[in-house]
């Protein structure tokens, strides 16, 4: 902590400065307090140089709006986005949090225990895999961009400009921008792809188990050569962890692992479990402790931080020596430091830790300019949401590579939700909305000038603008091993819809409705393509045939044409069963075909019967009549109409659709609506019934094994049911309950519904586990984890059309394997559609399945996805 100086703000909206903390390339850290009197607030604001700077205006703002969005497991949230838009200061809050940057810990304590490596790189590369199943390249990471807080580590930068060594305005409204990790393939011109984040997770996974940086001794005008040929010396790394990080600094990019791999190797039951009970050395541990007390009675005293009697190191300015060369093209400006001048270092105070700084790493030279090569595009974008800390200088940085004599035209990023992409120009790319994304075209290896002709506008419009009928366009590319392919178009439906929004695919349609109607949505192009509003609050059922779409509404059904939506026939509950004319609330079972299956209720007046001699007439009884109906949607006809027992109130009893088989359908009510007569004749079990498809006419109603109300259950088309039982999955014979085989599970981790798929069985359990087995022997084929965190609830598992590939889709995430051999194809996250004055998504994911495409649903924001 630093005093004040004179030109420094000492307020910013809301916020008290207190201190000065820190310097970075592109702002200054302040300690500020909050309205309350114990709120402790980080304040990062743009240097007073780089400030007015349109470029660096627009970029720090679309960054930390990234963040903002970003926020999750190890990223510090940050309780205000961007503030100044309109003023000269640009700035960004985030809630205190004590911690020490990477390299003020290795600085203070010296390299961390191999537990602590593995607590740091398991929760980076769980950042890196959220970042890069987007398919966006974070090149985030260097030692002053992590912090090591108590509960684990954090990230707070994701671009060029928050890692970024230095950065300097330029002439005409530049910015340029010199990073100082680099790996082979950007030395060798190549694009950066996700495997580039892994190489330089690799580099500081290394850093952080010897305090030294691979590849940063030697000769100056070999450093290009040495990243690009030289194997790393990683003799001091733990021999546990020696062979991990030697695969992150393979020089083929297709030799790296995944993010996600590295996660599961290095903390196979997830970063957070692994920090349990204290992961920080003992002297790391203290500093962070200390460093919260000296911060909160800072806070508490609410006055300036006085002048310390000790003079602290200075923090240079973070513009380049006066020998720095610059290669400038088409508005991009890349500079490497002078081949006799190292890597500029940014000098920390350390006042915070109340320690002696020990001598930082050394850094790696610049390398003399190598052949020209292509440019490269910048990575996501997104500002730190600091969590205050004391900073010290970065480890050794890689050499820069000078500029390249062209550009190439830029490599479209998939977009944000709902969102279309501005064409770009040579003019300066115009404001951003709320929600939108700036991304800057790389420059090659050695910086990134962000301005004029060199940018690239990102999701223009404010978020709280409906979307309409238009999808995000998307681009192809080539599909990268562990990333979702790119979709073909993003849809957001109007928030008007959704609370209440069902979606399903139909005939190349993607049918959705709600409150307002119903919708449907071209498969091939992700346009709405036809709304009818007379569908409000109805249900589609989708296998109900292809000439005409069928909708289920609380007060009649409707047929509506595929071409334009339009209402071709409309049958009112009283039409639907001319024997029960006064019919309330059906509710849908499921269709199979042409046949449908549904419940419904009348309420009848039964009538006292006549009263004995001397006594008076007893009440007439309003009584709730439940029957199950088959009705036949081509003909529009009623099949056949069968009791069944009423359940809870005058609503029509929730069934589920067990199985369809030639002769019969069998159903299971839900226990929601089980009446309390009808709970105890059950004795805790789940009661299956089946019907006869022909005539309606019950033919066996019974429990099976120990299978539970509620517990996970289908049967397929051979007589079997599939049932969870505790920790198991059971196959039952049906209608005689003869178990025929058991597949053991995890302890504590039921079995949810399974998915039928020829010969075999694709399972699913709430501990993140999916697999195939044999139907009719229960072998094992494969079993695989999602690796997403454990929640309540199995994945929901879904086969694509083609049966080629199996989709888990649970409350974090979609993980994509092959259903042949489990293999793991791909992961796919996002942030939905967040409204950035509203409450963080957490609906859900969902997939819908047709043709060679899956919709991937998380709230009101659909995916769609070329599947095998």
């Amino acid at each position: 902590m630093e005093a004040l100086r004179q030109d420094d703000p000492r307020r910013f909206g809301p916020y008290t400065v207190l201190a000065r903390l820190r310097a970075t390339a592109g702002s200054v850290l302040y300690l500020a307090r909050g309205a309350a009197p114990d709120e402790a607030v980080v304040i990062t604001a743009a240097r007073t140089e780089l400030a007015p700077q349109p470029a660096f205006r627009r970029r720090f703002q679309a960054e930390a709006r990234t963040a903002e969005a970003l926020a999750g497991p190890w990223v510090q949230p940050s309780p205000d986005g961007p503030g100044g838009a309109d003023d000269e200061l640009q700035w960004t809050a985030a809630a205190y949090l004590p911690a020490l940057t990477l390299a003020e810990a290795i600085r203070t304590a010296g390299p961390l225990p191999e537990s602590a490596v593995r607590v740091l790189g398991a929760g980076l590369a769980e950042t890196l895999a959220r970042v890069h199943a987007t398919g966006e390249v974070l090149q985030g990471l260097a030692p002053h961009t992590v912090l090591l807080a108590e509960d684990g580590p954090r990230l707070v930068a994701f671009g060029p400009l928050g890692a970024a060594a230095d950065a300097e305005a330029r002439p005409g409204g530049q910015l340029s921008v010199r990073l100082g990790y680099l790996t082979p393939e950007q030395v060798a011109g190549e694009v950066p792809g996700p495997a580039s984040d892994l190489f330089v997770l690799g580099l500081l996974l290394a850093y952080a188990a010897t305090g030294t940086t691979p590849l940063a001794e030697g000769p100056a005008a070999e450093g290009a050569e040495r990243i690009a040929r030289t194997a790393p010396e990683l003799g001091a790394v733990p021999e546990e962890l020696r062979g991990l990080i030697g695969r992150c600094l393979e020089k083929d990019p297709a030799d790296r692992p995944s993010a996600d791999e590295v996660a599961a190797e290095l903390a196979p039951r997830g970063a957070a479990q692994a920090a349990e009970g204290g992961w920080l050395p003992e002297a790391s541990a203290a500093a962070v402790t200390e460093q919260g007390i000296r911060v909160r009675k800072a806070v508490a005293s609410g006055a300036p931080v006085e002048a310390a009697e000790t003079p602290e190191a200075p923090v240079p300015a973070a513009t380049p020596p006066a020998d720095t060369r610059t290669a400038q093209f088409g508005g991009i400006a890349h500079r490497a430091p002078a081949a006799d001048r190292p890597t500029t270092q940014l000098a920390v105070p350390h006042e915070l830790t109340g320690r002696t700084a020990l001598p930082p790493p050394p850094a790696l030279p610049a390398a003399p300019a190598p052949g020209p090569v292509p440019a490269l595009p910048a990575g996501l974008s997104a500002v730190p949401a600091a969590g205050a800390l004391p900073s010290a200088p970065p480890a050794a940085a890689l050499p820069a590579v000078p500029a390249p004599p062209a550009v190439a035209d830029p490599r479209p990023l998939p977009l944000p939700p709902g969102r279309r992409a501005a064409p770009s120009s040579s003019a300066a790319p115009s404001a951003l909305g709320r929600r939108g994304l700036f991304t800057g075209l790389a420059a090659g290896a050695a910086g990134l000038l962000v301005g004029g002709g060199g940018a690239l506008a990102l999701a223009g419009g404010d978020a709280d603008a409906e979307d309409g009928a238009g999808p995000a366009p998307s681009h192809g590319g080539p599909v990268v091993a562990g990333l979702p392919p790119r979709p073909r178009w993003v849809y957001t439906h109007p928030s008007a819809d959704a609370e209440t929004l069902a979606a399903t695919v139909w005939n190349e349609r993607l049918l959705l409705t709600g409150r307002t109607g119903a919708s449907a949505v071209d498969l091939r192009t992700g346009r709405r393509i036809w709304e009818n509003k007379d569908a409000a609050g109805g249900r589609v059922i989708p296998d109900a045939g292809q000439d005409f779409c069928f909708v289920a509404t609380p007060s009649a059904f409707l047929w509506l044409s595929p071409k334009d939506g339009r209402t071709v026939h409309r049958a009112t509950l009283a039409e639907l069963s001319p024997g029960t004319p006064k019919l309330a609330g059906p509710s849908v079972v499921g269709a199979f075909g042409t046949e449908l299956w549904f419940t419904a209720t009348e309420t009848v007046t039964v009538k006292a019967p006549p009263p004995k001699k001397g006594k008076k007439r007893g009440k007439d009884q309003q009584v709730v009549k439940a029957y199950l109906f088959g009705y036949d949607l081509a003909r529009r006809t009623q099949l056949w109409r069968t009791p069944v027992p009423a359940g809870r109130g005058a609503a029509a009893p929730v069934h589920q659709l067990v199985a369809v088989r030639k002769d019969g359908v069998v159903l299971r009510q839900t226990p929601a609506t089980l009446d309390p007569a009808q709970v105890r004749a059950a004795k805790g079990k789940a009661v299956f019934r089946s019907f006869d498809r022909r005539t309606g006419k019950p033919q066996w109603n019974r429990a099976f094994g120990a299978v539970v109300p509620g517990a996970a259950a289908v049967g397929d088309d051979r007589g079997l049911l599939y049932a969870a039982v505790g920790d198991t999955l059971q196959a039952f014979e049906t209608p005689g309950g003869r178990p025929k085989w058991t597949l053991n599970g995890t302890a504590g981790a039921p079995f949810g519904i399974p998915v039928v798929s020829g010969t075999m069985l694709h399972t699913t359990s709430r501990n993140q586990e999916v697999g195939a087995v044999e139907r009719e022997t229960g072998r094992l084929r494969w079993r695989r984890s999602t690796e997403a965190a454990i929640g309540t609830a199995a994945p929901v598992v879904t086969l694509s059309a083609g049966g080629g590939t199996l989709l888990a889709a649970d409350a974090s995430q979609v993980t994509a394997f092959a259903a042949e051999d489990g293999r793991r194809l791909w992961k796919f996250q996002d942030i939905g559609a967040q409204d950035p004055e509203g409450p963080t998504v957490t609906a859900p994911y969902r997939v819908l399945t047709a043709a060679r495409t899956a919709v991937v649903r998380r709230d009101r924001i659909f995916y769609a996805f070329p599947v095998g």
